[in-house]
């Protein structure tokens, strides 16, 4: 179950944002790829821009001889990097060498065509440019959920965040839609951290929990998904984080929330 709720935080660019994939959405009708755990980013105007429009820096040939047209993908560095690449944008002087290990996958490129037009154009554009850094993420069709599901197993076994499906018919539309689906092993949001709890035993004189509000204004805690170096110095209250969850309980509080990471402000 999903819960509705104000947004409470400032509008992003416009951007497609994934739902849930849930038993009513008839899988044939979209395509699959794998979902990169990285930063997202657009290529527009010959600049490359966060979530929150913000010009990423980045060496001066990394973008060399990309494509004229929009962009929208995931500045990535492999299964497990997400703080490599993280740190690596976040750096106001680029470093070169970090660089060299991160691509920028693709998985659009907005007009007004429907999905599956889209796909074969950006793929064309992508495969006919000198850019070792630039790649289209494969899409692939499934006739049943019970295929999809045994292609998402496969993949989270070997380390992948989840899967993302895009509506092969479906034109651009900013927002959250059932154009974008988005299917993993848990789900994730943010939460502005607002106090700590000290803890306890082993972790004396550290973080026991912290203690959040998410964005519909529901306060709770989060004890656990922490190393030691993170207890030892733990988000700042007011930075916001981002969590996982296996649902809500009753009363709208989500389930066995696990702490992930700091959102750093460029996303």
């Amino acid at each position: 179950m999903l819960l509705a709720c104000p947004v409470l935080w400032a509008t992003t660019p416009p951007l497609e944002l994934a739902k849930q994939l849930t038993d009513k959405h008839q899988v044939e009708r979209y395509l699959a790829s794998e979902k990169y755990d990285g930063i997202r980013a657009t290529w527009i105007n010959g600049e490359l821009r966060s979530r929150g429009g913000l010009l990423i820096n980045t060496p001066a040939n990394f973008t060399a001889n990309w494509p004229s047209m929009r962009l929208d993908g995931e500045l990535w560095a492999g299964r497990g990097r997400f703080n490599h690449v993280s740190n690596t944008v976040l750096d106001n002087q680029p470093n070169a060498q970090h660089w060299q290990d991160i691509r920028f996958m693709v998985f659009d490129a907005p007009s007004d065509k429907p999905f599956f037009k889209r796909y074969s154009d950006y793929t064309h554009a992508i495969a006919h440019c000198d850019c070792n850094n630039l790649e289209a993420i494969k899409q692939h069709r499934f006739n049943t959920r019970a295929q999809l599901s045994q292609w998402f197993n496969e993949l989270v076994s070997q380390g992948a965040e989840g899967v993302i499906l895009h509506r092969r018919d479906a034109r651009f539309n900013p927002g959250r839609s059932d154009n974008v689906l988005k299917l993993k092993p848990y789900m994730d949001s943010e939460a502005k951290v607002i106090g700590y709890q000290q803890g306890r035993g082993k972790y004396q004189g550290m973080l026991g929990a912290l203690i959040v509000v998410d964005k519909c204004g529901k306060q709770f805690k989060i004890g656990t998904g922490f190393s030691d170096a993170e207890r030892a110095n733990p988000p700042a209250i007011g930075s916001t984080i981002t969590f996982k969850y296996h649902g809500y309980t009753k009363n709208g509080v989500p389930r066995f929330a696990s702490y992930l990471r700091q959102r750093k402000p460029l996303n």
